[in-house]
């Protein structure tokens, strides 16, 4: 690919996330949003028209394409592992939203078939470009707080998912929780024993599809390190989305996010600001777009993403053994990969 021109990408699904996507896409000045592919033509038609892009229908039509570049995959889970199995056979690099299955044996195969290849792959765990999250975590790194000991992640969504959606999610660990296990990763990278409980406390449809609503979570690194990560699927004050980071020599806390910094004072109450923001597309509206860029920077100097399909291989591994200790009442290890 030439450098004096724009990267052409393709984008795979065309609803909320893929609208999130396209949206980036057109707006940044080294791609250029070329084909979005969906089977369900008239939202692809119409995410096109709105970003001068070509609509298509099937997968077929992208990568008979000679100057696809990069692709991005926002569609449904089930067809991650196909795509990303294609765009590395055609040496096209790819950004995925995760999970990169519900499988955990479909993925490990995947991997296999992949290994060793230089397409750069990334996984859309977004929050690890937060600018929030990320200062946390570079400070650490540093030494600031001295000895990393304690991790502690908050989660909680404003309200549940659509009821068609929980039924398809892969329930909350791999659905929500799965975030919130990277980022404990990308403070903690080597997990290595996983401790969950789960409460249905508030949504009924969540319930009856056998899932939880309410979630805590323990994980400890193999350097005695804790991380608790809370998750809920509703919360009535906005999208919460805290962190803290304990150490031997100090603390460093990342918290909740405003429109405004304005805060009233007056004699019913102090300190009073906005609401929280209100969805996770506004929460994390820069860590997409910082994210888009880390993509593009790794394909325009051929180094390797982060975070990457082993990233998103361990996430499902943390999810699916929180899932397991939630049911059991145990705690479940982490083995080698």
């Amino acid at each position: 690919m030439s450098a004096d021109r724009p990267l052409k990408v393709a984008l795979f699904g065309s609803g909320r996330i893929g609208q999130v996507h396209a949206r980036n896409i057109a707006a940044h000045p080294d791609l250029e949003l070329a084909w979005i592919a969906d089977p369900f033509i008239k939202g692809a038609q119409a995410l096109a028209a709105a970003n001068g892009a070509q609509a298509v229908e099937s997968a077929d039509e992208v990568f008979a394409n000679q100057d696809l570049d990069a692709i991005i995959i926002g569609s449904p889970t089930s067809t991650h592992v196909d795509l990303i199995s294609r765009a590395v056979a055609a040496g096209v690099a790819a950004l995925c939203e995760k999970p990169i299955d519900l499988d955990i044996d479909r993925v490990r195969v995947c991997r296999d078939q992949i290994r060793g290849t230089k397409t750069p792959l990334m996984l859309g765990f977004n929050r690890r470009f937060d600018p929030n999250f990320a200062s946390v975590r570079a400070r650490v790194e540093a030494g600031e707080i001295g000895r990393l000991e304690q991790l502690t992640i908050i989660s909680r969504d404003p309200a549940p998912a659509p009821k068609d959606y929980i039924a398809t999610s892969g329930g909350i660990f791999r659905d929500q929780s799965i975030h919130d296990l990277d980022m404990a990763r990308f403070f903690v990278p080597d997990i290595i024993e996983v401790s969950a409980t789960g409460s249905n406390l508030f949504c009924d449809y969540i319930e009856e599809a056998g899932d939880f609503d309410s979630v805590v979570i323990t994980l400890r690194g193999r350097g005695d390190e804790l991380v608790t990560i809370t998750n809920s699927r509703h919360s009535a004050y906005g999208h919460d989305q805290r962190l803290e980071a304990f150490g031997s020599e100090g603390l460093l806390t990342a918290g909740n996010m405003t429109p405004t910094t304005v805060r009233k004072y007056g004699a019913t109450g102090t300190e009073e600001s906005d609401a929280y923001l209100p969805f996770f597309l506004e929460r994390y509206a820069q860590a997409y777009r910082n994210e888009l860029d880390s993509f593009v920077q790794s394909i325009r100097q051929g180094t390797a993403c982060s975070p990457g399909f082993d990233d998103g291989v361990m996430a499902l591994i943390l999810a699916n053994a929180a899932e397991e200790s939630a049911r059991s009442g145990r705690a479940v290890k982490i083995g080698a990969e």
